[in-house]
């Protein structure tokens, strides 16, 4: 949790420095490119507050109304960073972009021009002019380079400790989607960054407006299509997503090996929370056992489970066998038995 705040407080400090440096650089050139980029660094930072609120709504103890706790906020304010993402970002982003693409198709045809026109003779009449978009978009490449480091040595943690392949295999399973949010943010804003400067230097290279107008056109799409790639892996986890298959293979054999069990006859998991799980097995004991000796089995189970995965945090064993009256014992979210 820790280490996800600390991610998100990186992101936050970098985006809204960004943001004030993009929108003097689009105010002293009009480049259509820079326009998108503000709009994408104001959206970020909205986006850092939103998740830093899920990830404080998320901290609070279970109640009488929550029992499980409320870890699932912060898959919603991930989902809805996702959907701002979208929605102000990527599409004003494109729309601005397409716009100033006809612009300047426009002028061509003698039919007068936008902003991607007058960027384009600013920039090649003004010799200080291109310097400020390129000094801002440099120094928001290395404000991004700051945040992404940051959320990747967080992922790589996460990586080197459930054994992944990689970040395509951390991006499906993973359930910190507070720091998947980030690192999806901050790669897209060095992206984003890195077109806009290569449109703009194009179109100070050529004196055509086309390429900075064309620059924010791409970066309103790229910005769309990750969120939706982001707004996808939300929707798993608040749809109450379990473990990997593989993971939940490895504790049911846990529960198999368990003195005492003769077969699990099933085993279920979900996320509550990015470090929170809830185990449900249905299990069938050996004959002739007495209930003080199921109880203890049964906590024998609770904590084969919670020594294999940290992220467990309640257990519930049903028993399955018909010389054994029904058991249900389990563990709260915060430790106590009932």
């Amino acid at each position: 949790m820790a280490s996800s705040k600390s991610v998100v407080i990186a992101a936050l400090i970098a985006n809204g420095a960004i943001a004030i440096l993009k929108f003097i650089g689009f105010l002293l050139t009009g480049s259509p490119s820079m326009l998108s980029e503000t709009y994408h660094s104001i959206s970020d930072t909205g986006n850092q507050v939103f998740l830093l609120v899920g990830i404080r709504y998320g901290s609070r103890a279970p109640d009488e109304r929550h029992p499980f706790g409320y870890g699932k906020a912060q898959f919603f304010y991930s989902f809805l960073v996702s959907v701002l993402l979208f929605g102000i970002a990527g599409w004003e982003s494109a729309k601005h972009g397409y716009q100033e693409i006809q612009a300047v198709l426009g002028h061509e045809a003698g039919h007068g021009g936008g902003a991607g026109v007058r960027t384009a003779e600013l920039l090649g009449r003004e010799f200080p002019a291109v310097f400020v978009n390129y000094g801002v978009l440099i120094g928001a490449i290395a404000f991004e380079a700051y945040a992404l480091a940051k959320a990747r040595a967080a992922m790589k943690k996460q990586i080197r400790t459930n054994g992944w392949s990689g970040y395509r295999e951390a991006f499906r399973k993973t359930a910190d989607t507070t720091t998947l949010t980030a690192l999806t943010e901050d790669t897209i804003a060095m992206a984003g960054a890195g077109i806009a400067l290569f449109g703009v230097w194009l179109t100070e290279v050529t004196g055509n407006g086309i390429y900075d107008a064309a620059g924010a056109l791409l970066i309103g799409i790229m910005l769309m299509g990750f969120a939706l790639a982001l707004a996808w892996e939300n929707k798993r986890l608040l749809m109450g997503e379990s473990l990997p298959n593989d993971v939940e293979r490895e504790l049911g054999g846990l529960v198999a090996d368990v003195e005492g069990v003769a077969s699990v006859v099933d085993l279920r998991t979900v996320y509550f929370g990015p470090k929170t799980v809830l185990v449900t097995t249905d299990v069938e004991f050996v004959p002739d056992l007495s209930g003080r000796a199921v109880d203890a089995i049964v906590d024998d189970i609770e904590r084969a489970l919670k020594h294999a995965n940290d992220d467990i945090r309640a257990v519930y064993v049903e028993v399955e066998q018909d010389e054994t009256p029904s058991v249900g014992s389990g563990s709260e979210p915060d430790g106590g038995d009932h």
